[in-house]
């Protein structure tokens, strides 16, 4: 039984777990490509706050992909799992190699998605991570150890659905952790949802294009106050 229609629908429902958080000015939220976007953007609509898309690439282990052994971000963040690739022998040209692949998408994926739009400063403010789900969370994994480096107040990782164990296994890594439903068995992310159709880029680009709008709004309206 599918607890949310589509991303939408699941964002909204977000929403009224994330109320602590409307109309807060040190609060961003940041989307991750492609499916988290829609339950973002639901999220930032509702509470009245910033939303910026936060792309991360996730290296996997050749071979065994779904295993991060370290993540890629904008301006030219790597962070690795340094007890991983030292424990699987991972060489420095293998990870170069890795690297190179997903830095190709990573740029591909920041010119179409933000139009030139400069990235939204996350230092010293709350930030909150979303995505449609988490199954392993290997990639949420990455997006934080990216994240941290920017200097955050805080990190709050917030999704609709969720495996308990990869869930729970944030409990040490985050400052908040928001999983609205935890269903056992879990299945996948998809399971829980009746429209679970694929995100387009197209669909990354109209919504944070309408986000982006938002955005430059409320800060022109803050700096009217301020005159």
């Amino acid at each position: 039984m599918a607890l949310f229609k589509d991303r939408t629908d699941a964002g909204r429902k977000l929403a009224e777990e994330l109320s602590e958080y409307s109309g807060r000015r040190d609060v961003i939220l940041l989307a991750l490509p492609r499916g988290g976007v829609p339950v973002a953007f639901e999220v930032a609509r509702k509470l009245n706050v910033a939303l910026d898309v936060f792309i991360v690439r996730k290296l996997g282990v050749p071979g065994h992909e779904e295993l991060a052994m370290g993540a890629i971000a904008s301006k030219g963040i790597r962070v690795l799992n340094t007890d991983l690739v030292q424990s699987l022998r991972i060489s420095p040209g293998i990870i170069d190699t890795v690297e190179a692949a997903e830095r190709e998408e990573l740029e591909r994926r920041e010119e179409l998605y933000r139009k030139g739009r400069p990235e939204l400063d996350v230092t010293g403010k709350t930030a909150i991570l979303v995505d449609d789900g988490l199954a392993t969370g290997a990639t949420m994994k990455a997006a934080v150890r990216a994240l941290r480096t920017q200097n955050p107040e805080k990190i709050v990782v917030a999704v609709p659905t969720a495996s308990r164990e990869a869930c729970d296994e944030f409990a040490a890594d985050v400052d908040k952790t928001v999983c609205l439903t935890t269903p056992e068995p879990f299945y996948g992310v998809g399971a829980w949802y009746g429209d679970f159709t694929q995100t387009s880029d197209r669909e990354v680009c109209d919504l944070l294009g309408k986000a982006g709008d938002i955005n430059e709004y409320k800060a022109s309206a803050k700096g009217a106050e301020n005159a």
